[in-house]
């Protein structure tokens, strides 16, 4: 489809965009969840997570770009797709690793702050190389550099229009 019959309707005035039908919103959302899964399926089975499950280097990852590398437990919560009750399990087991340490959030006396520790950031950045090659190799092989450029703005847009809404 090209891009003016994709963003404007026949018969509009100059071409101006107009809203797309439910239809085409749903065959976009569907194409984009499916490409998603199939590469999560492929990154999952590649051999690149050493000791870390792909979940637990997702934390990892998080924290890593955190300010201090440090989250609260409800940020890593909300940054992934897990419940609440698997994240405080993922999270003691790189505690018991020794890759992140748990402790106090100031002036929030419920509140757990989740700290990435050297040993953990170390192994997350070897990781991550090899995971970016993964990507490199099955996204970057798929898709020329303006292509990657646009598909980082479109889901950019995507993140963008989602952050007001409150989560269920």
């Amino acid at each position: 489809m090209s891009e003016q019959s994709a963003a404007t309707t026949p018969g509009s005035e100059g071409g101006s965009p107009a809203a797309p039908s439910a239809a085409v919103a749903a065959a976009a959302w569907e194409s984009l969840f499916r490409a998603q899964v199939a590469l999560m399926r492929r990154f999952t089975r590649e051999d690149v997570w050493g000791p870390l499950s792909v979940q637990e280097y997702d934390v990892l990852f998080a924290l890593s770009r955190a300010e201090g590398r440090t989250l609260r437990l409800r940020d890593i919560h909300e940054h992934g797709l897990l419940t609440q009750p698997s994240v405080s399990r993922l999270v003691d087991r790189l505690e018991r690793r020794g890759w992140v340490t748990r402790g106090p959030v100031a002036g929030d006396a419920r509140g757990v702050a989740v700290t990435l520790t050297d040993a953990g950031l170390e192994l997350q950045r070897e990781v991550g190389r090899r995971h970016v090659r993964s990507i490199q190799r099955l996204v970057g092989g798929a898709l020329d550099r303006d292509e990657l450029l646009q598909l980082q703005d479109l889901t950019q847009r995507l993140r963008a229009a989602q952050a007001d809404l409150p989560d269920a």
